[in-house]
Parts: structure tokens; sequence; C-alpha cells
């Protein structure tokens, strides 16, 4: 491929040298560059790409595309100035893979919460439908019944679409994909085409680098209105927001809602421990999930089906087959009677939603919930996520999350702004000391929720990640009560 047929697509300002040269490969990290690889040159939150193009012409690069040329061009290279890299990278990338996202259907899966479960059950239910499928997660990527490490929610758009490539070589028919608010704003979906897009709630997340809510909205927002007329717009109807992702679509618009008044509904009509009966689409279903965000989550995998073209009796069999997500209110219980709830909710409106869940079970004991915050991310939430607890909740134990280069106490701290008034609660830095705390002071029949990190199995503490998962502490205490 020729650096003119790479670029095909990207707003160019200015180009210098020989625009047939072969380009190798697509790369954005100089330390990854090899001889004959296009460079581009992309300013990120810490660093800037420009500072290492020197770097990665000296490691082979024979093409680099930046934002601003230097004062001296290097002889033998061609330099193509773009007016945004990011958006160039991700034209390149898809150019580079022949466009696999127009081979594939491909859904995307953007929100505050659910977008997890959405995708991951998407996934399952299409394989057991005997489809080929991928999935892009922040749990795991899959093509097919191979399983990657997932390193972000959406990869960048370099890794992404090669991975897509390879899920269109192997027969893949369709690909469920979370579409992070940060994927968006930094391009990394640039030139994917979408057959349908899904919108799960809005709720307080992020703000630390959205700065505010109203950027978060419009972030969010740009997956639906780059949609094109022949995909399809799924939004929840109950979400005020959900109006909002369909303003300046041209995708084909559906709602789906709890109460009613969508173009797919559903009702809850029972829940234990075991999982819930729903009404969907007139017929009644039991599901291994819980808790009425799994209604809605359970609702879009439905209507996301249907609108795929997958038959509705197919659909709704293979539902009630369907296990609930790694990580994901997640439940086990110790000999003598005390259940542990593993779940990813780091949100103020996940932590709420749980913590409901968990009420509106028939419960003989007492709530108790362990849950941090994460370092260097959003400090608003901090209070707001300990006054749910503390409302919800018979007793809070306030820990660490993944403090990352932040103090774990001044976390708490932050926290416990929100609880000035309240006895019901403990601040036990140490993780795993929080979790034994909470689980030798229940007794039979109460529910202790460790929230916050899920299916993580390590703790980022410093710049180190460290071995930690909260479901194996929790099995391990379960052993020594035996």
């Amino acid at each position: 491929m020729t650096i003119n047929e790479l670029l095909n697509g990207c707003e160019q300002i200015e180009c210098r040298g020989d625009m047939t040269t072969q380009t190798c490969g697509v790369v954005f990290d100089s330390r990854a560059v090899k001889q004959g690889d296009t460079f581009f040159a992309v300013r990120g939150t810490t660093s800037d790409g420009h500072d290492y193009i020197k770097s990665a012409i000296g490691k082979g690069a024979t093409a680099i595309v930046c934002e601003e040329l230097p004062t001296e061009c290097a002889d033998g290279v061609c330099w193509v100035q773009v007016t945004n890299s990011e958006k160039a990278l991700a034209t390149a990338a898809a150019n580079f893979y022949d466009n696999p996202s127009r081979k594939l259907k491909l859904v995307g899966v953007t929100g505050t919460n659910g977008k997890t479960t959405i995708a991951t059950l998407l996934y399952e239910l299409f394989e057991k439908l005997g489809y080929k499928c991928g999935l892009i997660s922040t749990v795991v990527y899959k093509i097919h019944d191979r399983d990657i490490i997932s390193t972000h929610t959406t990869p960048d758009s370099v890794r992404l679409n090669a991975m897509l490539a390879e899920m269109v070589e192997i027969g893949c028919e369709y690909c469920f994909m979370e579409v992070s608010s940060h994927s968006i704003v930094q391009h990394r979906i640039g030139n994917i085409h979408f057959t349908g897009a899904v919108f799960t709630n809005l709720t307080h997340d992020h703000l630390d680098y959205h700065k505010t809510f109203a950027e978060y909205i419009k972030a969010k927002k740009g997956l639906f209105d780059a949609l094109p007329k022949e995909s399809f717009a799924l939004v929840n109807a109950d979400d005020k927001n959900g109006s909002v992702m369909l303003q300046n679509t041209k995708a084909r618009g559906y709602e789906y809602s709890l109460r009613g008044c969508g173009d797919y509904n559903a009702k809850l009509l029972e829940m234990t421990f075991e999982g819930m009966l729903l009404e969907l689409d007139d017929a009644q279903i039991w599901v291994r999930l819980l808790g009425r965000f799994n209604a809605y989550n359970l609702l879009a995998i439905y209507a996301t089906a249907r609108l795929l073209g997958a038959d509705k009796q197919e659909v709704l069999t293979t539902m009630s087959m369907l296990q609930p997500v790694n990580g994901r209110f997640q439940h086990c219980t110790s000999t003598n009677g005390v259940t542990a709830i593993i779940d990813y909710a780091h949100t103020p409106d996940a932590l709420a939603n749980v913590l409901d869940t968990i009420n509106a079970m028939d419960c003989s004991g007492k709530v108790s919930v362990v849950v941090g915050c994460g370092g260097d991310r959003d400090r608003t939430k901090r209070p707001e996520m300990a006054a749910i607890a503390i409302e919800k909740a018979d007793r809070a134990i306030f820990t660490s999350d993944n403090p990352r280069t932040e103090s774990p106490d001044a976390i708490i701290n932050d926290m416990l702004e929100g609880v000035k008034g309240h006895t019901n609660y403990l601040a036990i830095t140490d993780r795993k000391q929080a979790i034994r705390t909470a689980v030798m002071t229940a007794s039979k029949g109460d529910i202790i929720l460790i929230a916050g990190k899920g299916h993580e199995d390590y703790q980022i503490i410093g710049k180190e990640k460290l071995h930690f998962s909260d479901k194996e502490v929790v099995t391990s205490l379960f052993k020594e009560m035996e």
C-alpha cells in the first residue's frame, strides 16, 4: 500500500516527498517502529508524538504524519502534515486493514453503566445461536473462541482495526463492542462502520477527563451523530439523555423501556438470588441475572438481537441460558450462611442500583458494603459514593480501590466528606483487611457487597500493578470459616 492510498480520506495540509512510497505498517508509538513503517505523531494527554519523530526515523520510519512539520525535514522521508493526527491515524488504520468494520455486523454499546454486560451477553447469545462473533470489552477481547487480554475498554484505532480484520479473516459475522467516551473524543473509532449502536444510560463518571457533564454527554452523542442512515440507534427511553442521543442521528431510531413507552418493553415480575422472571415482548422468560439494572440490560440485548434479524423464539430461549458476566453481581455463600456479592460498581448510580437490588431481596440479615474510589480519577464522585453506601447499607467499610499515585488515606478522606454526622462505617485502608473485617463480623443471613473492582485481578498502587482479586480473597476467607 502506498502512502497516498493509506491516507485516502485524511484532511491533508501539505505533503513533502514521494507519496507513492510503500508503507509496511501504521504506528503511533515510536518504540514499535520497524523499517518501512509510517509513524503518526499524535498529541497525547501526557506526551506529544512530535517529540519522537527523530527517534521514529532512526528506527526506520519512511513516512511521517504530523500536525506540525519540523523546521528541517529529513531527506528520503515522506512528510505529510494533517489537521488532526488522531483522525488521520484512525482513517489510515481502517485503510491499512481494508476497512474490516464494513465486512462485519458491528454493534457499539455506550453509556455509563451496562456496556460490558450488554456487549458480552450479545456475544454469548449470538455464539450460542451458531454464529462466529467477536467481542471488544473492558474484561476481554475475543476473536471467536480466542481470548486476548483487554488493555482498554475500547482499544486504539490500529489495534481495533487489526482485531476486526482478524475476525473477518476467520469468518466472524458479528462483533459486539464497548465504546467508551474517551475513545469517541480521541477518534479511536474514526472510520469504523457500525451496523447499530446502543445507549444504556448516563450518570456521573469520567468528569476528571471531560470536565463537565455537558462534555460527557457530547462525547457519548458523537457515536450516534456519526451513524449512517442504514444503521440503527437503540436508546434507553427511561433515561432522559436517550432522546438526546437520537437528536441528530441519521440512523433509524428505536427505544427500549421498562415503563412501557418504547418500541421494546419489559416488566420485572419476580426476583430471587437464583434469577428473575421477566415479561419481555409479551412473553415470560426466566433469566439468571439479577436486578432492575440487568432487566434493562437484557431488554437492550433482546432488542438488539431482533434488530439484527434474529428469530424471537430462538433469542428468548437462548437468553434464559445466559450467565452473569465475570465481576458483575457474582455471588457466593459461605457454609455459615453469609453471602458475598462481587460487583464492578464504581459510579454512584451503579452502586445505588446494586444496593437497591440487594435490598429488594428477601434478606434476613444485614447488608454491608466494602467500597473505595480510584485514584487520579474524578474526585467529585467520592463523597457521593460514600453517602450512597451509608444510605443504602446497614454498614459501610471504606477502603482502597486502585489508588494509583494518590494517597489511599487522602482518597478515603474525600469519601468521608459525604458521611459527616453518620457513625455506621469504618475506614480500613488495606483492601484485603477491609474485606476480612466485613466477612469476620458478618452473621448468618447477612449480605456483603464488595464493590468497585469486579473482574479485576490487580490493584494499582503508585505505578505498580499488584495481583489482587476480590473474589479470591472472599473465597479464601469463606474456606477459613468452614
